[in-house]
Parts: C-alpha cells; structure tokens; sequence
C-alpha cells in the first residue's frame, strides 16, 4: 500500500475479534491511518497498529442506548478525507455483510471522495469455526444462509421469506440475532422445521471471552435465558451444529479464557503475548518499564573506542546487544572488531539476539542468571583478563562484583535505563478488582517494583495480589515480589519467557500449585 498525496477512506473489516485474523492489507491501512473511526466490535488491540499520532473516534454502535447517528458517522468521513486525511473506518467482521458498509461507501462516493474497501474475515463464518462448527459439510449441509437478526425496523415488514428458510437442509447462521432468538425459533417452527434442529448459540465468538450454548430448536431460547447469554451472539441452525462435540478446539486450548497481565516493556511484549496467545489465552500489555538510552554515550564510546583490550564482552539481557551494536556502527566498526573477544550471553533468547548480527556466543550458562554467568566464567582463568559489561543503568552487582573478586578487570557500561511508562494502572486495577485478571507475570525486579509504585504503594499492591495469580520468571524477581509480600504462586525451572509460558500452562493444566524450586 503506498500513501496518497489526498485524503482517502479505507472502510477496513476488523474480523469477529481475535486480533489475528486482521488481513494484512487491513494492517498496512491502519499503518498509514491519519484518523481511525472504530466500532464496538472492532477489537481496540488492533487500535495499535496505527501510528501514534493518529486520531482514534470511537463510533460504536451496541444495538442498545444512544449511539452516534449514522449520518454523523457518514459526515465525519467525508470531512476527513475532504481535509486531506486518511480515514479508516476499522468496522467489526466485514463492511458489506450486516455492517452497513454499503451506506457509508454511498455516503463519500455521492460527496466525491476517493474510498477503498478492505473486505474482513465475516463472523457469520469464523465464530462457528471457533465454535467447532463448519457451517457446509459435505454430506450434512451443502448451503449456507446469513440472515440478520435485527432488521431495519423502519421498512415496516419483513422481507425474510420465513417458509424457505425453514425448508432447506443447508445451514442458517443469523447476525445479530439474540434479542430476537425468541421469535427466529417460533418462525421456523411455524413455518415447518423440526423441533430437534441442533442450534447453536456463540457470543463474543474468537474471543477469549467465547461461550457456547448449544441446545435444539425446542429448547435453545430456555437455555439461552437460563445462562444470561447477551449480545453480540451468532446464532447457528442445522445438522453441522452436532459437530462441535467432535471439532471444538478454541475452547479446549490449556489457557482458553484467561487474560494474562504482561508488565515487560511494550517493546519486550511481543513474543510473550504471542506465546500466550497460541495456548489460548488473552495477553493484555500493561508495561510497568519503559526502555530509554542513558543520559549520554560516552562512556560506551570510549569502550568501543578500547575494544582491543578487552579478553570478554558479555551481554547480560537481550536488551543490550542492539545499542552496543548501533554504537559499534555509530564509531564506523562492525562485528570484524570484536573477533578477538569472546562472548558470553546470559541464556539461549540473548544468544539468539546475537545471531542477528552475525555473533554466535562461546559460552552461555545452564542457570539463566548472574549466578549462572559466574559459575560459567569461573571455568575459565580469569586474572588479569578485562571483561566489558553493556548493561542497564541500573542492576544487580552480583556478576562484576564476583568477577572482579576473581581477578579480573571489570568495566560496566549503561548502555539503556528502565523508567516508569507515563501511562498508568487505573484500568488494570479496576479489572483486577472486577476478577478480570487471571495470572499478572514479572519478568524482572523492576517490572515488579515499578508495579507496586504504579498501582498506588506496597498494601495496594498485596491487596490486588490476592485476587490473582502472581508469575515470575525466575526466583530473583519472586524474590523482589515476596519482599513487597506478594503471594507468588507460578515460577518455571529455567528463567526464561517461553518456560515461564509453559509454567502458566502447567498450572492450570494440573490443576495444581507449580512448585517453588528447592534453590531459592
């Protein structure tokens, strides 16, 4: 997608929910957003893609209460174009199918203004799949129909043709139709189609939030009232329904329905979200850091400067290798510069960072720790050897300190500095009080730190602790967690993201507390 000199709407479907299933031409629309119009079913996750500085308008439209007339809907992306912006109006499932996407692209075709559609991935077909429900099959239903729920009242009548809908074999999926689920079953019923049809009812469906009800033709509206089951819902009527018993697979994911607090900063979030996210859970990003380069490169210059005196360069977290790496570049060097030097990385995800660069590390320790770095170095001679450290601002001085015990010249250099995000917690500590919130993991001392300032102090922070799952990625941060008595439950046996993941799996998987290693 290239970005136009004038201004421009992109009516964008935002899919049923899950973030994922965004098209790619979608993303590239909200990359190059000046303004984003978005609705109650688009998911605010995919807000992110846009650019800071773009205006976000919420527009949403519940079906219930007031909301922002269409014709003003309408008015404000033909104002934005017309002043030269680009104009996405991010609408949930697909703008054409029960979206009223036809009369917003009526709307700025009449007033002139250029527009393109970005079909999305229709709920009338993805929340059955996630459901466990193909809505054709080859031998149970060979058509489909999708049918509103709620049809425009002012046309007076309806035109569903009711008899037809209840003759045929095929599939019938209805939009938006819980409100109505009362009078859709009495016109099939009236109109001929057996009481014993399987239907299924599917809310919030690709969402960590799904709940299925499935029930029969006779029955469904008794079972749907009896669960409080609310809008938005897609309702499924027809033989594929008796599938889901056998293909339900989004609901039966290890972590299916848990939102899981991520504190790392945003930058840090994405491999864990998305970890997470593939066992079935809801990663919320609410960063208690924030990554920022130290008040000045000098003392990183003059190491680079120095190079050839140092015997070892170690990186102590991932997050150090790309400065030190842009400051080598910076000084007109690159990776030939540090041949003579051996490198050591603090576990496998640093390590991996490296190769990035062309850098494989010689030595990487079993415990993913300072402990472990140290232990690791001691087997090599270590007097008189002069060791360079890229790290944060602020660390633990267990490894230079030991290091320096042994012998050896030590230089620390501050090459990033963690400092609290300006955005707070208030959201977070309302759905935590709510029972929103299932697990909130740390993956360092300072994410947790800075959560207890964030969160408003230490008895704030324990009161929240007790009404969720406390994760830390290793026994130093659980240790930082408990001084601030936080009830840390889940800690995996190697410190690093992917096992803390799978620790969180474990935990709800058994049923059961994951133990706390015997070394801490």
């Amino acid at each position: 997608m290239t970005r136009t000199r004038r201004g421009i709407v992109y009516l964008v479907g935002a899919g049923p929910g899950d973030p994922g299933l965004l098209t790619v031409k979608g993303k590239e629309c909200l990359e190059h957003a000046d303004v984003v119009l978005y609705d109650y079913l688009a998911n605010p996750v995919l807000l992110d893609h846009a650019p800071a500085h773009a205006e976000r308008i919420y527009v949403g439209r519940r079906g219930r209460g007031r909301y922002q007339d269409q014709t003003e809907i309408n008015q404000l992306l033909i104002e934005r174009a017309q002043a030269g912006q680009v104009v996405v109006r991010l609408k949930g499932g697909d703008p054409f199918v029960f979206g009223r996407g036809g009369e917003e692209a009526e709307a700025v075709a009449a007033a002139g203004v250029p527009f393109e559609v970005v079909p999305g991935v229709t709920a009338a077909v993805a929340v059955p799949a996630y459901a466990g429900i193909p809505v054709t099959h080859r031998t149970l239903a060979s058509t489909m129909t999708v049918v509103t729920g709620h049809e425009d009242p002012s046309k007076g009548t309806t035109v569903i043709d009711w008899p037809k809908l209840a003759a045929t074999s095929g599939t019938l999926v209805f939009m938006m139709g819980m409100k109505t689920l009362p009078m859709i079953v009495a016109r099939l019923l009236e109109d001929g189609r057996s009481a014993e049809t399987p239907v299924a009812a599917v809310r919030w469906g690709t969402k960590t939030e799904q709940r299925t009800i499935i029930g029969t033709l006779r029955d469904i509206v008794a079972k749907t009232m009896e669960a409080g089951l609310e809008p938005p819902t897609v309702i499924v009527v027809g033989e594929v329904v008796r599938l889901r018993e056998q293909l339900n697979w989004f609901e039966k994911r290890p972590l299916f329905g848990k939102r899981i607090v991520l504190t790392r900063a945003r930058e840090q979030a994405g491999e864990f979200a998305r970890l997470l996210a593939a066992y079935g859970g809801e990663p919320i990003v609410a960063p208690t850091i924030k990554m920022v380069p130290p008040p000045s490169w000098d003392a990183l210059d003059q190491a680079i400067a120095k190079l050839s005196s140092y015997s070892w360069l170690v990186f102590t977290s991932v997050n150090g290798i790309a400065p030190f790496m842009e400051r080598l570049n910076n000084a007109r060097r690159d990776v030939r510069a540090l041949a003579h030097l051996q490198i050591g990385a603090i576990g496998p995800r640093t390590a991996d960072e490296l190769t990035r660069y062309g850098l494989t590390a010689d030595l990487i320790p079993s415990a993913y720790q300072a402990e472990g770095m140290v232990t690791a170095l001691s087997q090599h001679e270590l007097r008189g050897t002069k060791i360079l450290i890229p790290r944060a601002e602020m660390a633990r001085e267990m490894l230079p300190e030991q290091l320096r015990l042994k012998g050896a010249t030590v230089d620390v250099i501050p090459v990033y500095r963690t400092v609290l995000p300006e955005s707070g917690l208030s959201r977070l500590k309302e759905q935590i009080l709510a029972g929103a919130i299932d697990v909130i993991t740390f993956t360092s001392s300072s994410t947790v730190s800075n959560f207890v300032e964030l969160i408003g102090g230490a008895e704030e922070a324990r009161r929240l602790g007790t009404k969720t799952t406390i994760a830390c990625i290793g026994p130093i941060t659980a240790r930082t967690a408990e001084e601030f008595r936080l009830p840390v439950t889940i800690i995996p046996g190697e410190n690093t993201v992917p096992a803390l993941a799978q620790a969180i799996v474990r935990f709800y998987s058994e049923g059961a507390r994951v133990a706390v290693p015997a070394s801490r």
